[in-house]
């Protein structure tokens, strides 16, 4: 089987689970989604990079957030010890006018496929998006590196939903996996 590496954006993630959980989120062990994923398209999982954001915390946090980041780190130190390997990429959660936001994980995601996307051993790259922010540094793999590119998405057919799919991320990969609720069983 060809090394492919596994790409995650945590904040989709979720929203697919929560969705599938009716607004609950799935228990799911993310080495078994990734997994789930790849043998269906018969791949083998080399590494997991996972992108996240510890939760906001105030210059004084309040009892919620000090207790969601302690089940936050709880859940990060749970993840560094599971095979394959997850790497856990952090960015950061800013407070503002419209909630609250991450900043910097999409950052981070692009900064490692393209550090990944020159090893020459790994062949496939899986990435769990729906940002078509990730559309040039998946053409730059693709022209430069000779990788396949592989989404995995998403979608409830409806046009303008949270769940609506770009045309253009969608050209721009070699192949598609629709996320299935049974991806998320172990």
């Amino acid at each position: 089987m060809d090394k492919t590496f596994f790409f995650i954006d945590g904040g989709y993630l979720s929203f697919i689970s929560k969705y599938f959980g009716k607004g609950k989120p799935l228990k799911n062990k993310i080495e078994k989604f990734a997994k789930n994923i790849a043998k269906a398209k018969n791949l083998e999982i080399e590494e997991i990079y996972f992108y996240t954001a510890p939760p906001y915390q105030s210059p004084t946090p309040t009892e919620d957030e000090s207790r969601r980041k302690a089940k936050y780190d709880k859940f990060i130190l749970k993840l560094k010890g599971i095979k394959p390997k997850i790497n856990i990429r952090e960015g950061r959660v800013q407070r503002g006018e419209n909630g609250f936001q991450q900043k910097g994980v999409d950052t981070l995601l692009t900064m490692d496929l393209f550090k990944i996307s020159q090893k020459q051993e790994i062949k496939n790259l899986i990435i769990l998006t729906s940002d078509t922010d990730f559309v040039p540094i998946i053409q730059e793999i693709r022209k430069n590196f000779c990788m396949k590119v592989i989404l995995a998405y998403f979608t409830d057919r409806k046009r303008k939903s949270a769940f609506s799919l770009s045309n253009h991320l969608w050209n721009v990969c070699d192949d598609k996996i629709l996320i299935k609720k049974e991806y998320f069983e172990y």
